[in-house]
C-alpha cells in the first residue's frame, strides 16, 4: 500500500510526519534526492530538510540521479528505507528521473510499500501531469517530450499555497486550473499524508 508524506517545506512540518508514520525511525536510512535543487539558486531548504530527518535519528544516504551510476540508483533506492525527493525545479527534476530511468525505480518502490517524503517539487511530480505548475517553475529550459508524470497519486498538489513569495503564481494556477483538475493547494505549514488511494491535509 502506498504511503506518501507530501510537503511544501519538511523541516516545518517535520512532527507532523514523525506522528502520522507508522515505522520507527531511529537508524533507519533515507536515499536523499537533492536533485530538483542542483541549479538553483535559492536552496537552504535541501540543508534543512536533511537537518529535520537527522534530528529523528534517521540516516541520511544521498542520491543525485543526475550524475549517479545506474547501479548506484538502483542500489540505493531499492536498499533504504526511505526515499525522499527534495525541492527545487519540477521540470529539472522530471526530465532526470524520466532520464535515468529513476522514475520507474521509485514507482515500483512506492507501489511496493516503501514510504516516500516529498518536498515541494518532490510533492509535484508524483501527479499525473506537471503542466500545471508552469506557472511557478522555469520550464522552457528543459527538454520534456510531455509533462506526463510520476502519476502515483490521482490529484495535483500545489506547494507554498500563498506563502511569499509564491503568493501570486499559485493564486495563479488555482484560477486557472481549479475546475479543470483535483487540485490540493496546500501551505508550508500543511501535509498531505496518502495511503493506498485515500489522502488528507493535515497541519501543523
Amino acid at each position: 500500500m502506498k504511503s506518501l508524506f507530501l510537503t511544501s517545506s519538511f523541516a516545518e512540518v517535520s512532527e507532523l510526519f514523525v506522528k502520522t508514520t507508522n515505522n520507527k525511525l531511529e537508524g533507519k536510512r533515507v536515499t536523499f534526492i537533492p536533485t530538483a535543487s542542483i541549479n538553483e539558486e535559492i536552496t537552504f531548504y535541501v540543508d534543512a530538510g536533511k537537518e529535520a530527518l537527522e534530528s529523528q535519528g534517521l540516516i541520511i544516504d544521498v542520491l543525485e540521479i543526475s550524475t549517479a551510476k545506474e547501479d548506484e540508483i538502483i542500489s540505493k533506492i531499492n536498499s533504504n528505507d526511505f526515499i525522499y525527493i527534495s525541492g527545487g525545479n519540477t521540470f529539472f527534476l522530471l526530465q532526470e528521473l524520466k532520464r535515468t530511468g529513476t522514475d520507474r525505480i521509485i514507482k515500483g518502490q512506492i507501489n511496493a510499500g516503501k514510504p516516500f517524503i516529498g518536498e515541494s517539487a518532490g510533492s509535484i511530480v508524483l501527479s499525473p501531469n506537471i503542466e500545471y505548475i508552469k506557472e511557478m517553475d522555469d520550464y522552457a529550459s528543459f527538454s520534456l517530450e510531455s509533462y506526463d508524470a510520476l502519476n502515483l497519486i490521482n490529484f495535483y498538489p500545489l506547494p507554498h499555497y500563498n506563502d511569499f513569495p509564491f503568493q501570486e503564481c499559485t493564486e495563479k494556477i488555482v484560477n486557472e486550473f481549479d475546475k479543470k483538475v483535483t487540485l490540493v493547494p496546500f501551505n508550508n505549514t500543511q501535509a498531505i499524508v496518502v495511503s493506498g488511494e485515500e489522502y488528507k491535509l493535515i497541519t501543523t
